[in-house]
């Protein structure tokens, strides 16, 4: 790796004394979601990065998302975009750094824009932004928690078909309970449902729905 590589990797020798933070580049990055190939390429599987910097893990995860959506639905202009918006809302980021946090939400944004040729005044964009700014979290993945001391939530978003979206809100650490409970051998696993139920739900929404919500995003 010449000096340049490794130079583009952190932003300040300060920033990685204090949170550790340095960039993963993209070459590495699409070699460990080839480890995961079937679940990078799938519409519909979460991932999660919980510290994820300005997007590079999550921006490539899309792309891979974006790419099964073109191969399966990319006949249909409606499908495509409500399928395209549904992969969006299938990626999730924490990160410590205020920075960091907003340039991955501009990054996955401008992925999606780019996909759905739309302009940043399109309902589709406003409808993306409303999902980043549930999706993508200022907050400590450790602790759990927001810089406020409050829970991190995650919104899990469902795609019902015809146009219609679901949400339900998660904490976050319950959902990491309800995956130990789960565990194979467990002997709570047929428990989980039961013991972490949303901590709210909402109507079924469409897209016009969520981008009349831009501005409290």
């Amino acid at each position: 790796m010449s000096l340049r590589d490794a130079q583009g990797l952190v932003r300040s020798k300060q920033r990685v004394a204090d949170h550790g933070e340095v960039f993963t580049p993209g070459w590495m990055v699409e070699d460990m979601l080839d480890l995961v190939k079937h679940e990078s390429e799938r519409i519909d599987s979460r991932v999660l990065e919980p510290a994820c910097g300005s997007g590079n893990f999550l921006v490539a995860v899309l792309a891979r998302k974006f790419a099964t959506v073109q191969a399966r639905h990319g006949g249909s202009e409606f499908e495509k975009r409500h399928y395209a918006l549904f992969a969006l809302m299938c990626v999730y980021g924490i990160e410590l750094l205020e920075d960091n946090a907003v340039e991955c939400r501009e990054n996955l944004a401008e992925l999606f824009d780019t996909f759905l040729r739309v302009d940043v005044t399109d309902q589709w964009a406003a409808a993306a932004r409303v999902v980043l700014a549930a999706n993508i979290v200022r907050g400590d993945a450790l602790t759990m928690t927001l810089p406020n001391g409050a829970p991190i939530t995650f919104a899990e978003w469902g795609y019902l078909g015809k146009g219609k979206f679901q949400r339900r809100d998660f904490r976050y650490d319950e959902l990491t309970q309800r995956s130990a409970w789960e565990a194979e051998g467990s002997l709570f696993a047929d428990l989980g449902a039961d013991l972490f139920a949303p901590h709210a739900t909402h109507p079924a929404m469409t897209v016009g729905d969520l981008a009349g919500q831009v501005d409290a995003a």
